[in-house]
């Protein structure tokens, strides 16, 4: 999937009207009919099946529904579980590049990732209570890197008892497995599931604290799907199931470099010293010449947060990279820019360039994540930093971990907010 993209001088970007803010749409039986049609193939492709548990409890709705966010084709999942209730869908605001008529007409609702969206709120209010509409949203508000729960905003339990509806989840199993984000868009043969079940009803959102929400909300959105692949021998033997691995497995468990790690066919090579693993059909690394540090990817990926997190308390962590500029601003064009330099330091992001004309500074303290992601619409991993004014997509020139950019922003932000 491609992006309209569209070169365009920064001082005449800066000066584009913003689009008007619009109240989200009631999914016509049509679209929801035909989204439906086009997702059989996919689903058939990977011999999908569904279940119920426990739905009676929260009653016809309307509901909030909750998912895990694992790949591309979540929605599509969404679609089959969910028809033919209506539902909105709330979306990354670069969905809606090229086509907001579409996307407004079959109820999505665009937001900033990361980024503060008082008018969120409101606009979910006015789907469940005025258009009697379900509203889906993915709490973690990106793909999973590692294949364990990203980290979920802290109070969302304010939300739950703002909303005053039901809370549906939706935990797809597999759907990771089948296209994992660093693989780079290639599809494995995977058989995926998904269970819809009642999380919370009315009165218990009632009667539990905000922090007892969260609690409930952590506990969901626990899951680790390389754990879930080797505990049911779910087989994948794809030539290419390593490719791209290095992007979430990015330093070296042996040497520790950072810039020569390679995932190619099976195996992950760290070109610096030598050490290479083979990734096995049941996706554990297998270390050749000796034994891995890291047989399960999550413990390696949870080591690289580790080292991170000891850069950032000792004051030495800095990135300091050329970037490519991509700005959004409406609805039309990702406008690139031009280049500039991103640098991330225990102070936030600061992002110059396009001879001297931008100048953009994100604190820290901005955000509890950072919207990172590989091969971002086939145009390459990006780093995306903003406010509600403009998105700033700053795509690496060198090779460099974006990942790391995402774990030093969670650990940062973590940081910050314990020194109040």
């Amino acid at each position: 999937m491609k992006i309209r993209t569209k070169p365009l001088a920064y001082e005449k970007v800066v000066n584009l009207p913003r689009p008007k803010d619009a109240k989200p749409l009631r999914p016509h039986i049509i679209f929801r009919v035909l989204i439906r049609l086009l997702s059989i193939p996919d689903l058939l492709a990977v011999r999908f099946h569904h279940t119920e548990r426990n739905l009676e409890a929260a009653g016809e709705g309307p509901w909030l529904i909750l998912m895990n966010h694992s790949s591309f084709v979540d929605l599509k999942l969404a679609y089959k579980v969910l028809f033919p209730r209506p539902f909105c869908i709330v979306c990354t605001s670069d969905g809606f590049v090229g086509k907001p008529w579409l996307m407004r007409l079959i109820g999505c609702i665009p937001t900033k990732k990361f980024v503060s969206d008082l008018g969120l709120v409101g606009k979910m209010l006015y789907t469940l209570k005025e258009k009697q509409t379900s509203v889906l949203l993915f709490p973690e508000a990106s793909y999973s890197f590692d294949g364990r729960a990203t980290p979920l905003p802290r109070r969302m339990g304010i939300l739950l008892k703002k909303l005053d509806v039901p809370v549906v989840q939706i935990s797809t199993k597999g759907a990771f497995a089948r296209d994992p984000l660093y693989n780079g868009l290639q599809n494995r043969k995977v058989q995926v599931s998904a269970e819809i079940s009642c999380l919370l009803t009315r009165e218990q959102i009632k009667e539990m604290s905000v922090q007892e929400l969260d609690t409930v909300l952590d506990e969901a959105f626990h899951y680790d799907h390389f754990a879930w692949q080797k505990e049911n021998n779910v087989v994948i033997d794809e030539p290419f199931r390593a490719d791209g691995l290095e992007r979430i497995l990015y330093r070296c468990s042996t040497c520790n470099c950072e810039t020569a790690m390679e995932g190619k066919g099976t195996e992950l090579t760290c070109h610096q010293c030598g050490t290479r693993h083979h990734l096995s059909t049941l996706g554990e690394l297998e270390q050749y010449d000796g034994t891995s540090r890291f047989s399960h990817i999550p413990d390696w990926y949870q080591w690289e947060r580790d080292c991170v997190r000891e850069e950032l308390a000792a004051g030495t962590y800095r990135m300091d990279i050329p970037v490519r500029i991509g700005m959004m601003v409406d609805y039309k064009a990702i406008y690139m820019v031009g280049e500039g330099r991103l640098v991330h330091t225990l102070e936030g992001f600061e992002l110059t360039g396009c001879e001297g004309k931008l100048h953009f500074i994100q604190q820290a303290k901005s955000s509890y994540s950072l919207y990172a992601d590989y091969f971002w619409y086939e145009i390459g991993d990006v780093i995306c930093i903003g406010d509600q004014d403009c998105l700033y997509y700053c795509f690496p020139k060198e090779h460099y971990p974006v990942a790391k950019a995402r774990l030093a922003a969670e650990e940062l932000y973590k940081m910050v907010r314990k020194r109040g």
